[in-house]
This record gives structure tokens, sequence and C-alpha cells, in this order.
């Protein structure tokens, strides 16, 4: 196993005393996880910061959705133009997110200080905030901070140090280097063929999936393949594919070696991705392995 050889993620734990707003851009929270909500918090004043609460955080009645997607657009986008937050922990997942991307003010948001974090379906907003605007953002389910298994995190954040540092070993190749960009691949390819999909050439394409059998995890692949996205990259990081890697069949490993081709180099680690223990990535900044 190896460690990352450079990365520079030193923006992106903020200094004390800066807000840090938590919000739902995709569907919203059910009311039992109001507790690990506020447990959150409390652990966020613990480290120096000040929580602050969307008013799109809760699912609404109709839907599932913890607001329209004018409203969600509207509180992210205030989030940015606050000089005073620093992070904006979006602890949702599921399958909205991509409703708010023609609505966000992205000049307002290139000019924001802040970071957004959030992982799973806010691999969509993520990428298209990279897109549009150059802004790197976290990969990461700020929630898993006050989870058992969030321990070895919750004490790197403390440190401000090793919060970003994860394990990995080469299926092909033996270096790979670019701006990061991906994450979730389902939610990925919600983008294929609108504006707020990252131009791939010279990336780093980092990929992982909770759901969905090797069937279904190749079928994206496949679809990477045919958009040209595996010719363009400098190479592949995958994560964990909880679903495809605890049944019988083809493992991540051989399918993207058979839609990528043997040109390109590949990595695997299990350290990212939906496992509630997962280390945080940067996606949008310089990444090496």
């Amino acid at each position: 196993m190896k460690t990352l050889f450079y990365h520079d993620n030193r923006p992106f734990l903020p200094p004390a005393g800066k807000k840090a707003a938590l919000i739902a851009c995709s569907n919203g929270l059910s009311e039992a996880a109001a507790p690990q909500v506020e447990e959150l918090a409390a652990f966020l004043r613990e480290a120096g910061l000040c929580p602050v609460f969307s008013r799109c955080l809760y699912a609404r009645k109709r839907g599932g959705f913890s607001g329209s997607a004018a409203e969600r657009a509207k509180e992210l986008t205030g989030f940015f133009k606050d000089p005073e937050v620093g992070l904006i922990l979006d602890v949702s997942g599921g399958d909205a997110s991509n409703g708010i991307l023609p609505l966000l003010d992205y000049e307002a948001i290139a000019e924001s200080r802040a970071v957004f974090w959030g992982y799973s379906d806010l691999t969509a907003v993520i990428n298209a905030l990279y897109a549009k605007t150059g802004k790197a953002s976290v990969l990461y389910q700020a929630r898993n901070l006050v989870l058992e298994e969030g321990r070895r995190q919750r004490e790197a954040f403390w440190g401000r140090g090793g919060f970003f540092d994860f394990e990995y070993r080469f299926i092909q190749g033996s270096e790979m280097a670019g701006t990061a960009v991906g994450g979730n691949l389902r939610c990925l390819l919600k983008l294929a063929g609108t504006p707020y999909f990252p131009d791939m050439r010279g990336k780093l394409l980092v990929l992982e999936a909770m759901g969905g059998s090797a069937a279904r995890i190749g079928s994206g692949m496949a679809q990477l393949s045919q958009m040209g996205v595996f010719e363009q990259v400098n190479g592949i990081l995958l994560g964990t594919f909880l679903e495809m890697e605890a049944k019988d069949g083809p493992s991540p490993e051989e399918l993207i070696l058979e839609y990528a081709g043997n040109r390109i180099p590949v990595a695997k680690t299990s350290m990212l991705g939906h496992r509630p223990d997962s280390c945080a990535l940067v996606i949008g900044r310089r990444l090496g392995l």
C-alpha cells in the first residue's frame, strides 16, 4: 500500500470562529436524523466553529424534498455569499441535488472562500461547482464524524492533519497525477451532456458506488468509455463499490480494465466511498499517486 506523494489541503479545514453551515441539497433528512445532526453541531462547536442550520435540511411532506429546487439553490448560494461561512456541509444524499444546478449564482460562488462538502448524490454539485467556477470541494459525508467508525477522522479533524490521507494500491501502471474529479459513478453520470460535466482532459478520475450490481456498474463504466472519458484522463482511482464487492462476480478492478483498456494507470483504495470510516478527498485540487 502507498500513500499520496503530494496534495495540498490546507484551505479545506477553516480557522476557528468561522461558521459551518449544514444543508440538504439532495433528499431532505428524516426527523430521525435530528439527534445525529445535533451531535455533529456539538462536535463543530468543540472544534471552534459556529454551526448554522439551513431552512432546507429536513424533508417536507411532499416527495421527501427539503425545499423546492429554487429554495435549495437560494440557501446554498446564500451560504457561499456569507463571508463568515468557512464550511458548507451537505449532510444529505439521494437523488435530488442536480435540480439546483441551473439556479446557482456561479459568479458569487467563484468569489466565495467557503468550501462545500458532500458525497454520494452531491457528486453532481461538487463537479458542477468545479466545471463552472474551478472551485474545489470536499468529497465526504460530515455525519460520519459522529459515528463510532469516524474516530480516526475526528482525531485528524482536531489535529488539522491527516484528514485527507488514504492508502491505495496500483492495479495498472505505477504513477498518476492530475486534478481530481468525479466521485459517485451514478451521480457523476447525471451531468453527462450538460454544461456541468467537468472537462476530463488530463484529470484524475475518482469513481465509487454504494448500490449497483456488476451489470449496473459495468453499464456506467461503458458509458464513460463511449463518451471518450478514458481516452482523456491521466488515471483512474477506484474507491469502494459496496453492493458489487459484497457479491460474487467480477470485481470493479476487472470491469474498469475491460472498459478503460491497458493504457491508463488504475489504482484502488478501500478508504474512499460510502463506508462510514471513509476518508475525505478534495475534488478540483491536484493530486498525485
